[in-house]
């Protein structure tokens, strides 16, 4: 019998953009000429809830419960008739369609609003920056976001848009809790899952299910999935994978889990799914399964001895967007945070640049797994290749690449090659801020489309840095963060608090830095989180290098990755969560920079011995590196006219040279003496991208050497070669 695989994404990860687990296997299986469909549950919950029939239905439920609600709720019910007739129209709106709903969204008499609109007094100055659509997004997002509210207080409280139930799922040691929810009658969103679930299975008619939970937020309602399959479809089989059971599950005892599901694999899903359609199909005993959970004789086994290797990464295939609804998700917006903005805003397509971290050093990350610690590339062709077919398919030319971070030397090359192929694409990735990123490189991956990255200033101290073995400084930081924002690439910082042994004085002093990054500029966007000590990381394993204790020290039954920890020789961190959090939120809009430090918290702190201009210093401070004669030298924009013509003097002649070229904004003309002129129309065509020859500094210098046109260091740091690095001459 011939095998189909049904891939499922339960509620709930992201309302703009489908998460890409699915899509990625979709692809994979499509090169093993095996059949498979995808649903993203998620979306499919959230249109079926926010319609004007869900919404009557909803409040039908609510009004048989007859039950005591707050004043807010109330307000909400006595509008319905105003929710009912907007609820359409605000969705269809914010599909993209429908866009001159904007103007009568903005006159604030369409909408019905409720506690989440008396936000907007403290946010009313930020509507000068906004276009009227993006404004009219903001003001459905807390028209929906008010709507959520109704439902987390009269019927179901484990709503949310980006999770649901999430708190089952954060640090369950034991399954006992999750298990009882699940065995408790349906709740609301459940009964809306269950109806789409019964709908598509009974459609697709499928062998094996296969539902990703990458986060506590769907974990719940992944489970459910198994449960209602398993109990209704005994035939099919049922497995779990995702970045939840990679980090949480490795460790798994409690044979109830297989309950709900008949497998649960872990890492990379290419080989596992792979052996478990053969093992279906009885071409593959059960022990040779890769790296698969089952349960034997109600006990959890493990195997992973297949003979099946890891696909490589060239091998893996173009993820597979088809069947997922791309236009009808939805473009909401929450201004807070602009980093944040992008996650919400827009529909993108996920791709992977390389697998695993580059680095893998950092000892708050879980570097002792696969998805970090296997670290493999593939080529810019293969890389942009997919980027066209995924453009192809979906329509979009959006893409978030999803790296732990991006290797800068693939970014080159794939933004070389996006630039070759004359191809319009907007992308953005998560880094490290590392002294590879100069000006030039940045220049270049705004010219290739990129529009923003995150990148981890983490504790912004030299000493923690160390200690994280992150491989920066903060002055690092600073320089590479201002060549981004220098070539127009927006900078999100993670930045984090709590690290073990980190000082009050310490603290403060990185609040001091973020400011000053932040108040110059070089970074727009940032979030504080508190450090989390998890199982698989360095300071997991190894506690007491690190002056830490593990509190929970013995292993749970069921996940097991969040470890509670004392930190004896640091302060008490969670004491500066709000005055942290507070500071940034003003620091982001441009406020606040002149209030002393010690204004954002209600506690005596130690003054910053950072000085005023320290970044400032950091970012001016020009250190002259030897450039690496293997370094590519390339020019980026049009090849120039030159005109001939004779320079008069004091009765001496000079022939000269005049280069024209067309920026994109303006035209740009360099004189310079002919035989110089000639070289430099010359070499231009050697440099650009579309020759088929690949120039580095030492050739470009020997060139010029060869021409005897005088000493090439001088010309270098001349005010030519100025203009030329100004206008499109890169150096990487």
């Amino acid at each position: 019998m011939k095998q189909k695989v049904f891939f499922i994404t339960p509620p709930f990860t992201q309302l703009n953009t489908p998460y890409p687990a699915t899509a990625y296997l979709k692809g994979f299986l499509n090169t093993q000429n095996i059949p498979s469909f995808q649903t993203d549950l998620g979306i499919e919950v959230i249109l079926k809830l926010f319609s004007k029939n869900g919404l009557k239905q909803l409040f039908e439920t609510i009004e048989l419960k007859n039950q005591t609600l707050s004043s807010n709720c109330i307000r909400i019910i006595n509008l319905k008739k105003e929710y009912l007739k907007t609820i359409d129209p605000v969705i269809s709106f914010l599909h993209d369609k429908n866009p001159t709903l904007a103007h009568l969204i903005c006159e604030r008499n369409y909408l019905p609003e409720s506690s989440r609109f008396d936000q907007l007094e403290d946010l009313e100055w930020a509507f000068g920056t906004m276009g009227i659509r993006d404004k009219a997004r903001y003001f459905a997002t807390l028209y929906l976001e008010d709507i959520s509210d109704l439902i987390i207080e009269a019927v179901d409280s484990h709503f949310g848009f980006s999770r649901y139930a999430e708190r089952l799922g954060r640090s369950a040691s034991t399954f006992d809790e999750l298990n009882s929810a699940l065995n408790r009658d349906n709740t609301y969103i459940d009964t809306l899952l269950i109806d789409l679930l019964k709908e598509k299975i009974e459609i697709e008619q499928p062998t094996l299910v296969a539902i990703t939970a990458p986060f506590p937020g769907n974990l719940y309602s992944a489970f459910k999935c198994g449960q209602w399959i398993k109990k209704n479809h005994p035939s099919i089989k049922v497995t779990l994978g995702g970045g939840y059971a990679n980090t949480e599950l490795r460790s798994l005892k409690d044979a109830r889990v297989f309950e709900f599901f008949d497998f649960i694999t872990l890492d990379d899903g290419e080989a596992p799914i792979l052996n478990l359609i053969e093992y279906i199909e009885n071409k593959r005993e059960i022990e040779n399964l890769k790296r698969t959970f089952t349960s034997n004789n109600n006990e959890v086994t493990y195997f992973n001895n297949s003979n099946t290797p890891d696909f490589r990464q060239k091998n893996v295939g173009t993820p597979d967007y088809s069947d997922l609804p791309l236009d009808k998700y939805l473009s909401v917006i929450e201004i807070a945070n602009p980093m944040h903005r992008l996650w919400s805003d827009g529909r993108w397509n996920k791709l992977t640049l390389a697998h695993g971290c580059y680095w893998g050093k950092c000892t708050f990350c879980d570097i002792s797994l696969d998805y970090i610690k296997t670290y493999e590339a593939t080529t810019a062709i293969i890389l942009v290749d997919r980027i066209e077919e995924i453009i192809a398919q979906t329509g979009n030319n959006g893409f978030h690449f999803v790296d732990e971070a991006a290797p800068p030397a693939l970014m080159r090359e794939v933004a070389l090659e996006i630039l070759r192929r004359d191809l319009t694409v907007v992308w953005w990735t998560n880094i490290r801020f590392e002294k590879s990123f100069t000006y030039d490189l940045c220049k270049l991956l705004s010219l290739s489309g990129c529009i923003a990255i995150s990148g981890g200033l983490e504790v912004a101290s030299d000493r923690l840095l160390r200690l994280i073995e992150k491989g920066v400084t903060v002055a690092q930081v600073a320089k590479v963060a201002d060549n981004f924002t220098q070539a127009g690439i927006m900078v999100h910082a993670y930045l984090m608090y709590g690290f073990p042994t980190q000082t009050e004085q310490e603290t403060i002093d990185s609040l001091e830095i973020v400011r000053q990054l932040l108040e110059i500029g070089a970074v727009q966007s940032g979030f504080w989180h508190q450090f989390a000590m998890t199982a698989h990381s360095p300071v997991g394993l190894n506690p007491e290098k690190f002056n830490v204790v593990n509190t929970i020290p013995e292993v749970g039954t069921f996940a097991n990755n969040d470890l509670y920890h004392s930190d004896p020789k640091g302060c008490n961190h969670s004491n500066f969560s709000e005055g942290l959090k507070k500071s940034l939120f003003n620091y982001m809009h441009g406020i606040g920079f002149e209030i002393p430090l010690q204004k954002w918290f209600d506690f005596k702190i130690p003054k910053s011995i950072i000085p005023k201009n320290f970044i400032e210093r950091c970012i001016d401070f020009d250190e002259e590196k030897e450039i690496k004669p293997s370094s590519k030298i390339i020019w980026l924009e049009n090849q120039p006219s030159i005109r001939l013509y004779t320079k008069s003097k004091k009765g001496k002649t000079q022939k000269m040279a005049s280069l024209t070229f067309s920026t994109k904004k303006e035209e740009v003309e360099i004189n310079v003496k002919e035989d110089l002129g000639m070289w430099l129309s010359e070499a231009l065509i050697n440099l650009s991208l579309t020759s088929k020859t690949t120039s580095n500094f030492e050739a470009f210098q020997k060139s010029f050497e060869t021409r005897k046109l005088g000493d090439f260091s001088l010309f270098w740091k001349s005010y030519t070669a100025a203009q030329l690095r100004d206008n499109g001459l890169i150096l990487i």
